[in-house]
């Protein structure tokens, strides 16, 4: 599987490139600026990108928006994006298009390395991902606007599972129900949410997407 690595840090670069590649990936770019990166995205072509959400000469979102730009040229362009802090409008933004493969994952989440390999592999699969931490954040202001008050406890745990890019199968799991249980739960907070079914969206970014929205 093909990579385009971009951190300006070149420690954390490096040791990104080492982890990727000692787990079977091919990193064929690993840049430290906005520019490059376009260039790379475009010349090379990978299977996923992973990105700094702040990259020079900006260091605003110069990352995030070379990735959203390749996303437009090549839609579905698996995308990871990394970032110091939690920014609400940075996630609303990368989940805008709700078709999934993308991620936000927050830097010190990088260190425990089959976190970061099993959120590279679900991005580049089509899933989506969001850290714990970005997770909570967002459905935290989401239920301060009253959002989520449709939905029951246990429909809020499975949500924020979802979010995390967990499957059903791995939502009974952490919660210690079954996979049909959880497909029911899912099927309520769609309903609740009023996402309807679609042929090319992706209802669990869509789910995530109304408690930003709403």
């Amino acid at each position: 599987m093909r990579v385009v690595l971009a951190e300006d840090l070149f420690l954390l670069r490096d040791g990104l490139s080492r982890t990727l590649t000692e787990h079977g990936f091919e990193v064929v770019a690993a840049v430290d600026n906005g520019p490059s990166l376009r260039r790379a995205l475009r010349e090379e072509r990978p299977d996923v990108a992973v990105v700094d959400i702040r990259l020079p000469p900006d260091f605003t979102d110069e990352g995030l928006r070379a990735a959203l730009e390749a996303r437009r040229e090549r839609p579905g362009l698996p995308v990871l994006v990394l970032s110091q802090y939690v920014d609400q409008l940075y996630a609303q933004e990368l989940l805008a298009g709700g078709e999934g493969a993308v991620g936000y994952l927050l830097k010190d989440r990088v260190t425990r390395t089959d976190q970061f390999v099993d959120a590279v592999r679900t991005v580049a699969a089509g899933g989506t991902v969001l850290d714990p931490q970005v997770v909570a954040r967002l459905l935290a202001r989401g239920e301060a606007r009253g959002t989520t008050a449709a939905l029951t406890p246990r429909e809020h745990e499975v949500l924020r599972l979802m979010a995390e890019g967990r499957s059903n199968a791995a939502i009974g799991q952490h919660l210690h129900i079954s996979e049909s249980a959880i497909a029911k739960h899912t099927a309520g907070i769609f309903a609740k949410l009023r996402i309807e079914p679609s042929a090319d969206d992706n209802r669990r970014v869509l789910a995530v997407l109304a408690y930003l929205r709403r």
